[in-house]
């Protein structure tokens, strides 16, 4: 078809008119006879997200239900399906209703267990009291999901994840918020030759991986890059003298940065770069969608933690910690490395254990 605009149209009528059933129907057999292919047709994808999206976005129990039947035979063939259906379900959907998708183990809801741990986190990101919901609060406490990776995470916010940057959804598209590169307090740089430290590079070291995993999907699903590195300091080191170790440290990420470049640092709140590390999880770069909020919420404290120096396998409450003691700053640099287009990150955390962690990422469209 060079044009899907018609069964749009069915299936939007369909809706009007209370069959929510057969647009599930629908997504099913579309799933069951394209979602298999590599690559997949853009008609199979545009149709069954007008689908997804129209049963997410129209509020409703019956509405949700179906949802849950579609996803359900998705899943398997499109892993991050559970992750944007959980995250369109607690944008669209009143969070009373959506207890339905976590009782029974009936067909129609089997299979969506992957779902619901996704659905909780989301609406925990958007300041539901899990235990004001019975049938939310009573999965939440349950052995399904013990060993799920999501279960690490609170069943409420932190004090560093005070205003979570969430999406908003339409039947036709999305909005979210870029990566931002606006700092607490903007300085100019120490002067070059201020005392530093020694340092010793210890990116190797074990646990240290996690540090990129708030901006991994920009490198594996988009045009970006990324920049991981840690460091043993000899001694103290005091903010004045963060910009001027930052230049002799060798990093790709200032490539061609001279005197007269464009070089900014400054003191941040832990509660920046969270929102910061959030926003590129959770919504991706410049080509690609992210990991939602669930799995976002998850790499974005797993970056944190690596780079305050927690110790892989700590608790939340730990890392969380280790955040809240660790001396956090922001950069931009007028560097060749940096595209310069919307999604620039320039982050430096520095630990009392005298480690000093950067990372940076930049992608571009």
């Amino acid at each position: 078809m060079k044009s899907v605009a018609k069964v749009w149209d069915e299936a939007e009528q369909r809706l009007a008119e209370g069959d929510a059933a057969f647009l599930a129907d629908l997504g099913k057999a579309l799933a069951k006879q394209y979602g298999s292919a590599v690559p997949q047709m853009w008609q199979y994808r545009s149709v069954f997200d007008r689908v997804l999206r129209l049963l997410t976005t129209t509020p409703g129990v019956g509405h949700i239900e179906h949802a849950v039947r579609l996803v359900a035979s998705a899943t398997s063939v499109a892993p991050k399906q559970a992750r944007y259906a959980a995250s369109l379900l607690a944008s669209g959907q009143d969070p009373d209703q959506l207890g339905t998708v976590f009782v029974g183990g009936s067909a129609r809801v089997s299979g969506v267990e992957e779902l619901r741990a996704c659905l909780l986190q989301e609406l925990i990101l958007r300041g539901l009291q899990v235990s004001a919901l019975p049938d939310i609060a009573r999965w939440a406490g349950s052995s399904h999901w013990n060993h799920h990776p999501l279960r690490w995470l609170p069943l409420s916010l932190s004090e560093v994840e005070a205003r979570p940057p969430l999406p908003s959804y339409t039947l036709g598209g999305s909005s979210y918020e870029l990566p931002s590169s606006e700092m607490d307090s903007p300085t100019k740089p120490s002067h070059q030759d201020a005392k530093v430290p020694a340092v010793v590079e210890t990116t190797s070291d074990p646990g240290m991986s996690a540090l990129p995993s708030a901006v991994a999907n920009w490198a594996a699903e988009s045009n970006g890059r990324f920049e991981a590195r840690i460091f043993d300091l000899a001694g103290d080191l005091g903010a004045p003298a963060v910009a001027s170790l930052l230049r002799v440290l060798d990093l790709e990420c200032l490539t061609g940065l001279g005197a007269r470049n464009g070089f900014t640092v400054s003191a941040v709140r832990p509660e920046r770069a969270w929102r910061t590390l959030f926003a590129a999880a959770s919504a991706g770069g410049a080509y690609n969608h992210g990991e939602y909020g669930a799995y976002g919420r998850l790499a974005t404290w797993r970056s944190l933690g690596a780079a305050s120096g927690s110790a892989e396998g700590a608790s939340f409450d730990t890392v969380e910690n280790d955040v809240k003691n660790t001396d956090w700053y922001g950069f931009s640099a007028d560097s060749v490395w940096f595209e310069h287009v919307a999604w620039d990150i320039g982050l430096v955390a520095v630990s009392s254990r005298r480690r000093l962690a950067v990372l940076a990422a930049t992608d571009t469209d």
